[in-house]
């Protein structure tokens, strides 16, 4: 059966469709893409294969937040200081052998401070060595679908045989936002102090732009200037993605153009909330005759300014939908489409569980679906 409903009444949005003008960033490659529906809003050169540089510590956070939260480690655990580590080249936090130094302080080390050395040190630690962790930072690439990406090592030094992409680092981005919100804050601290030198975030946008919470910052001779970069305004988050610029400058205007242009020319319409009920559905043979349904999910579309209109949806539900049924279980589909095409279908589950009526309610409706 289906059932055509309107989404007009869920939306605030303007009316008037907003013309957008065409986008000229300054960048080897660069992705613009919305944190809560993965839509990419703008690309170029999105799958080719770039030297991350530092950005490579966003995986490499990645597996030490994931070995905190397994209790590998925990974050006021005094962590050795390997020669190794201590000798590092590039930037640096400047930890040093016979000093004590913590997780949470080689975290923030990592994170602000870019420090190479303290990289060094957390995959030791989690690990036993840089080159199993770097083992492990693939087996999470792998897991999220980063199809283009291979680490050899914590830190983004170069290597012929270490490379990601703007989309892969896109996907990277979200998935410590999404997975870590405990953790993600960190990448807003504007500077931190050890061993008693203080080192300011690279990431310009921070003090910039109010809007921007993070991330990571990295550049190489051979990589250039590279920013991802997280804003959120109004509830919207978007994440953008510049590589190989010719300045830190550069790197943050043209990131936040990139931002500017996405919150400026599109909406993230929030449709319907996980568990929400949508509709009712006619349920036979059970011990109640109606069934409570909607999505398992939040439900969010980013659209063009003025598109809000266009946006249709058709739900499509099995009959005659026979008790007992389970919470999660699909009993049907919703499409949505835009200007009459298909752009998403999400599945329709129950909302509650609802077992079989007595002997008689089952006869007396195997009775009336005989008639129907």
């Amino acid at each position: 059966m289906k059932h055509l409903f309107s989404l007009l009444m869920c939306l605030a949005i303007s009316p008037a469709f907003a013309q957008q003008p065409a986008l000229s960033i300054d960048a080897t490659s660069y992705l613009l893409a919305d944190f809560h529906t993965g839509q990419v809003l703008a690309s170029h050169n999105a799958y080719d294969r770039i030297e991350p540089a530092s950005l490579t510590k966003l995986m490499t956070a990645y597996v030490v937040f994931t070995a905190v939260k397994q209790k590998h480690i925990s974050l006021d655990q005094n962590i050795p200081v390997s020669e190794r580590a201590w000798r590092m080249i590039g930037s640096r936090m400047f930890i040093e052998p016979n000093k004590k130094v913590t997780v949470d302080e080689l975290i923030r080390g990592m994170i602000v401070q870019s420090g190479n050395d303290a990289c060094i040190a957390l995959a030791e630690a989690v690990a036993g060595s840089e080159e199993i962790f770097a083992q492990m930072m693939n087996k999470e690439a792998e897991r999220l679908n980063m199809r283009s990406t291979h680490f050899v090592n914590a830190t983004g030094l170069p290597n012929p045989n270490h490379y990601s992409t703007a989309h892969d680092l896109a996907l990277l981005a979200t998935a410590i936002i999404r997975d870590f919100p405990e953790f993600y804050p960190l990448y807003s601290i504007k500077e931190f102090a050890y061993n008693d030198i203080t080192q300011p975030n690279r990431n310009r946008l921070l003090w910039l732009d109010p809007h921007v919470d993070g991330m990571k910052t990295g550049w190489t001779k051979t990589a250039g200037f590279c920013l991802v970069t997280s804003a959120i305004r109004d509830k919207r988050r978007l994440i953008s993605v510049v590589m190989g610029t010719e300045s830190a400058n550069a790197r943050s205007m043209e990131s936040q153009r990139l931002l500017n242009y996405g919150f400026q020319f599109y909406d993230t319409l929030h449709l319907y909330k996980k568990d929400e009920v949508l509709t009712t559905i006619q349920l036979w043979k059970g011990a109640e005759n109606a069934l409570k349904a909607g999505f398992n999910r939040d439900v969010y579309f980013t659209l063009q300014k003025g598109q809000a209109d266009q946006l249709k949806a058709t739900m499509e539900y099995k009959q005659p939908l026979i008790a007992p049924v389970r919470i999660g279980q699909e009993v049907g589909t919703v499409r949505f489409t835009l200007n009459g095409r298909t752009i998403e279908t999400y599945p329709l589950v129950a909302l509650e569980k609802i077992g079989t009526a007595n002997v008689f309610g089952r006869a007396w409706d195997g009775v009336k679906l005989l008639f129907n």
